[in-house]
C-alpha cells in the first residue's frame, strides 16, 4: 500500500526523529537521496551540468547538500537562491566542495533542482521564481519533496507551479503525489526511506498485492450461487451497447452469475454476445443506470428494493437523493457537480474536496472517475488508483467498471474493497488490452481475467 501523509503527520514523525538523532542526519540522510535519484537520471555526474533553484527553506538547505555531494562526484554544481537567504550550513557546504552561487544560470544545465519552496509553503509562486522557471523552460526539473507553489495536502494548484518531470520524496508520501491536478505536476514520485515511523494516512494507493489479497477466490466446496450473483439493470433501445459494456464488466468471472434485466429487445442482443447471463430472479448486487435514460429512475428504485447493495452510475445518478442506502455512486466530474450544484471546472480542480463531500452526503463510498481515479467512503478515507492508460479515456468505459464493481460486490467485498480493487483491476486491463495503443471499451472486460490470474499467481 502506498500511504499519503498529511504535512502535520510528517512534521511530527520528523520532530520524533530528530529527537533522537544527532543535529542534521535527517538532512543528510534526504540529500544522500536526492543525489543518488539525480545522479541516476542524469545517467553520470562527472563534468555534468546541475543548477539548484533554492529557497529559504530546509527544502534549499537538502538541495545545497545534495549539490555538495553532486560536486564531489565531478558535478558542475550552481546555487541560485530565490528566498530571501540560502540555508546556511548548507550553504558553506556546497561552496567548500566547490559549487557556486549565481544570479542567474552562467551555461544552460542540463537538470535544475527546484528546492524553492517546501512542504510547509503556501501555495503560488512569487514573481521571481516565476520568471526563473520561465528562463529554463524545456530542461529536466526534478522537484524536491513536492513541487514548489502546491497545495500539498489536498493536490489542488489553482495558482501557479512547478511542473516536474520527477520528484525525489523523503520519508512519506504527501497527498499531492497521488491526487490529480497536482498528482500530474509532479511527474515521477521517488521515495527516500529517512526513518519515519509514521501513523495511518487518510489517503492511499492500493499496490497489487493489495488488490491480490482482496479479491474473491472461490474455495473447493463453491458453486454459482454462492461465488454471488450480481444483477445489471442498464441500457436501452436508444444506448443497448451501455447494457452490453455492463455485462462484459460484470461477466469477468469475479462473481458466479450475472442477471440482466431490461427491455425484451436489449436482453436478446446481451444474451445473443453473453449466452451465459440469465434474466430475472435473486442477486447480491446491482448496477444501475448506464444507458438506462428514461428507464433509469424506476429501474433504481426496483433495485433498491430488494435490499442488497446497489451501485449507481450514469442516468441513475440523475435519480440519487440523500437517505436512500446505496453502496457505490460511479460519477465523472460533470456529473458529480450536477449532484453537488457545482461547477465543473469547480470539481476538476478540487477533485479530493469534492469527493469526500459526496460521500458524506450521500452516506455511501463515491467513486469520482478521473486520470486518477478517487474512491471516498464517509469518513474521509480515500483510496487513490494509479492503474490506466490515457487511451482508457474512451466512450463506455465508464459501462465496463460498473459492471466489474457490481460483480465484486455480489461476491461480497465490502463497499470501499469492491470499488478500490475494480478501479485497480479495470485500469490494469485497459493497459494490458492497449498495449500502448488505443483501445475502445469492449476490450476492458474480457482483459480482466488474465490480469486476475497473474496477480493470484504472483501473490
Amino acid at each position: 500500500m502506498i500511504r499519503a501523509h498529511s504535512v502535520e503527520q510528517v512534521r511530527a514523525a520528523e520532530a520524533a526523529l530528530m529527537a533522537r538523532l544527532p543535529e542534521g542526519t535527517l538532512m543528510q540522510r534526504a540529500a544522500a537521496g536526492l543525489a543518488g535519484a539525480v545522479a541516476e537520471l542524469l545517467g553520470s555526474t562527472y563534468g555534468r551540468r546541475v543548477l539548484l533553484l533554492v529557497g529559504s527553506g530546509d527544502n534549499g538547505g537538502d538541495a545545497l547538500y545534495a549539490g555538495a555531494r553532486l560536486v564531489r562526484r565531478g558535478a558542475h554544481v550552481e546555487a541560485w537562491v530565490l528566498g530571501t537567504h540560502a540555508h546556511e550550513a548548507g550553504a558553506r557546504a556546497l561552496r567548500e566542495a566547490g559549487g557556486v552561487f549565481v544570479d542567474g544560470p552562467r551555461r544552460r544545465p542540463e537538470v535544475v533542482l527546484d528546492a524553492i519552496v517546501g512542504i510547509g509553503g503556501r501555495p503560488g509562486l512569487r514573481d521571481e521564481a516565476r520568471a526563473a522557471l520561465a528562463l529554463l523552460h524545456g530542461i529536466p526539473l526534478v522537484a524536491v519533496d513536492t513541487p514548489s507553489g502546491v497545495d500539498v495536502d489536498t493536490g489542488e494548484a489553482s495558482e501557479p507551479h512547478v511542473e516536474a518531470d520527477l520528484t525525489v520524496t523523503f520519508g512519506a508520501h504527501k497527498v499531492c503525489h497521488l491526487v490529480d491536478p497536482v498528482a500530474a505536476a509532479a511527474g515521477a514520485v521517488h521515495l527516500v526511506d529517512i526513518g519515519l515511523e509514521l501513523p495511518d494516512a487518510a489517503v492511499e494507493a492500493l499496490q497489487p498485492a493489495d488488490v491480490a489479497a482482496r479479491l474473491p477466490r472461490p474455495a473447493g466446496e463453491s458453486q454459482k450461487y454462492a461465488r454471488g450473483v450480481v444483477g445489471v439493470r442498464a441500457g436501452s433501445a436508444e444506448y443497448p451497447g451501455a447494457a452490453l459494456l455492463s455485462v462484459s464488466g460484470a461477466s469477468s468471472g469475479l462473481a458466479g452469475m450475472v442477471r440482466y434485466v431490461g427491455e425484451d429487445e436489449v436482453a436478446t442482443t446481451v444474451r445473443a454476445q453473453h449466452p451465459e447471463v440469465v434474466g430475472a430472479g435473486r442477486v447480491q448486487a446491482w448496477v444501475v443506470g448506464s444507458g438506462g435514460g428514461e428507464r433509469a429512475g424506476d429501474e433504481l428504485a426496483a433495485a433498491l428494493e430488494d435490499g442488497v447493495p446497489v451501485l449507481a452510475d450514469a442516468d441513475a445518478l440523475k435519480h440519487v437523493h440523500e437517505g436512500q442506502e446505496l453502496a457505490v455512486l460511479t460519477p465523472h466530474a460533470g456529473e458529480l457537480a450536477a449532484m453537488l450544484d457545482e461547477e465543473r471546472a469547480d470539481v476538476e480542480a478540487r477533485p479530493l474536496h469534492f469527493a469526500r463531500l459526496a460521500a458524506r452526503r450521500y452516506d455511501c463510498v463515491v467513486l469520482l472517475k478521473g486520470r486518477r481515479t478517487l474512491v471516498a467512503r464517509p469518513d474521509g478515507a480515500v483510496r487513490v488508483n494509479t492503474t490506466g492508460t490515457p487511451w482508457l479515456a474512451t466512450a463506455g468505459a465508464g459501462d465496463v467498471l460498473g459492471g466489474l464493481i457490481g460483480s465484486l460486490l455480489a461476491a461480497g467485498l465490502p463497499a470501499y474493497d469492491a470499488a478500490s480493487v475494480g478501479a485497480w483491476l479495470h485500469g490494469a486491463a485497459a493497459t494490458e488490452a492497449s498495449s500502448g495503443g488505443p483501445l475502445v471499451a469492449g476490450q476492458v472486460g474480457p482483459a480482466v481475467p488474465g490480469v486476475v490470474r497473474r496477480l493470484l499467481a504472483a501473490h
